[in-house]
């Protein structure tokens, strides 16, 4: 259901404001900067509550908004002359406001769900077992990625031969049922695995020598990150409780936004953390944006959601060759690999600017639009009538999604459309969906290395933090777009993003560099840390 919204939530919003991506960039731009201030936060929340009410509780949550979401879209879809014309069209404006606020809060209580359940339930699941964590990693991310092609599927192709109304109903109703499914299946992993329940500083040192080596001898400079086995957990003893006054209430959240960003800074994997947020820097991935610029070169939702399911296809694909080369090269050098494989097909997406097709035109200025929209005192934009819409085709021709038109940028004779101008857009989802095997494996070393270098007792905080340097660069990913709507200056935006990619990339090289020194490229190499646990059970002792 959540893998559905995602994929429907842009559609809707170019659908709904026209030829334009500046509601889908504000969408992203709201869902960034809460996550980016509150991650900090919900991630304290998740390490100061039992696992099991904080999974249900978020669950409930994005469940319940999505639900609510799709029940004020069909409204506005089904009502949508009406809006427009009560109250000078600022109804249909409130309309937008409460959908992208609720969707917001859908998506930080995902981000919640995350927290919990990738970075916590699962080190405790997989147990003293590196090589099992690795492979509950990879299967997570598999079953994500096909999510990610099934979900698309669906909602796509009732969007094309149905309606958006009913893609929102449907969307409604198959969140409304997964909530119940889903609800049960934590409840019966909570009960299987009984150390779930046990969340205690007193656990913090034994379950970190779990994921640690069995001897620390066996620690070797060709995989130099060191596990954290020793922490002084007095400052987490039980204390007397204090009556808090009103202030030290007020800066609590200040506090400890403050205490996990400088906590952040001081992992040892601090930069291959910020390597992975660098990455959320780029338009060049299924997101609105990019889902909402396919569209208004002439892309159905179905033939989007052909796409998003090749792209999760080649993320599965990512996940199979993380575990091989962890196997084969060590973890860190994984990461190094994934990089290097992700950079180079993304090159193809920089190509494809200057192919034929490509609408990047410099002359056009990126504010043209919402200066026509906020100077120019130009009326809400309208949505076409179904009667008067047709069918969206494969064109290389504009598509006027304000009127439903479809006449080419030039519609001279001699201009008519040719297929030749595909080029562009072919080489483009090209390299993102080939880049998806690269950026999988990439992101699958980094959530690993997090795992193994947090202790319990800051996981929550820590990871949430991740999540809000990840955030703060998708946040200016967003207001990029925000900068410049048009699709003329698309561009010029997969050229910065393929430059953000390159330097996220040569922050992980550093970190992997300070880690390994000289035998960072001494590849084909086992992780020894891996023959320690394949060793017999009787030559296997924690120390």
């Amino acid at each position: 259901g959540d893998r559905m919204w995602h994929f429907a939530v842009s559609v809707f919003l170019v659908e709904l404001y026209g030829n334009s991506l500046l509601l889908t960039a504000v969408y992203g731009l709201v869902v960034a900067g809460s996550v980016l201030l509150l991650g900090a936060i919900i991630g304290d929340w998740v390490d100061k509550n039992s696992r099991l009410k904080v999974a249900q509780t978020a669950l409930v949550v994005q469940n319940a908004s999505v639900i609510l979401c799709g029940v004020i879209l069909m409204i506005i879809f089904l009502f949508k002359t009406q809006l427009l014309t009560l109250y000078h069209g600022w109804l249909l404006t409130v309309c937008y406001i409460l959908v992208i606020t609720i969707a917001n809060i859908a998506n930080l209580a995902s981000t919640a769900t995350a927290i919990t359940i990738q970075r916590d339930w699962i080190v405790v699941v997989a147990g003293e077992d590196r090589s099992k964590l690795a492979d509950m990693n990879a299967t997570i991310r598999r079953i994500d990625q096909l999510t990610n092609i099934l979900a698309p599927m669906a909602v796509g192709q009732i969007m094309t031969f149905g309606s958006p109304m009913i893609g929102c109903g449907f969307i409604s109703g198959w969140n409304l049922m997964s909530m119940c499914v889903e609800y049960l299946l934590l409840w019966k992993v909570y009960q299987k695995t009984p150390t779930l329940a046990l969340k205690s500083a007193k656990l913090e040192e034994s379950e970190l020598k779990q994921l640690n080596v069995k001897k620390e001898s066996d620690m070797k400079p060709s995989e130099g990150v060191q596990l954290i086995v020793e922490k002084d957990v007095s400052g987490f003893e039980p204390q007397e409780e204090k009556e808090i006054g009103c202030a030290a209430r007020i800066a609590e959240p200040f506090i400890t936004f403050r205490d996990g960003w400088v906590a952040y800074y001081n992992q040892p994997v601090f930069l291959a953390g910020m390597g992975l947020a660098f990455l959320y820097m780029t338009v060049l991935g299924f997101d609105c944006i990019t889902t909402g610029y396919a569209y208004t070169q002439g892309l159905s939702g179905s033939v989007l959601s052909l796409l998003m399911g090749a792209s999760a296809v080649t993320g599965i694909m990512g996940t199979v060759a993380f575990t091989w080369l962890r196997r084969k090269c060590g973890l860190i050098r994984t990461g190094l690999i994934s990089g290097i494989a992700q950079f180079a097909c993304l090159i193809l997406c920089a190509i494809s600017v200057f192919m034929p097709g490509s609408p990047m035109d410099l002359t056009v200025s990126p504010f043209a639009d919402i200066s026509a929209r906020l100077f120019e005192s130009e009326p809400l934009p309208t949505i076409a009538s179904p009667e008067d819409k047709p069918e969206m085709v494969f064109a290389t021709g504009m598509p006027n999604l304000l009127n439903g038109s479809t006449t080419p940028a030039n519609s001279d004779a001699e201009m008519s459309p040719e297929p030749v101008p595909l080029i562009s857009v072919s080489l483009l989802f090209a390299g993102v969906i080939a880049a998806r095997v690269g950026l999988w494996s990439f992101d699958l070393t980094v959530t690993q290395l997090l795992q193994e270098n947090v202790v319990e007792s800051e996981r929550g905080i820590i990871n949430g933090v991740q999540n809000s340097m990840n955030y703060l660069l998708d946040l200016l990913h967003f207001i990029m777009v925000i900068l410049a709507p048009n699709p003329e200056a698309f561009g010029v935006l997969v050229l910065i993003s393929v430059s953000f990619v390159a330097m996220g990339h040569i922050m992980y090289f550093r970190f992997a560099q300070k880690t390994l020194g000289k035998q960072l490229f001494v590849c084909c190499t086992p992780d020894p840390k891996e023959v320690a646990d394949s060793s017999p059970p009787g030559n296997t002792s924690t120390v």
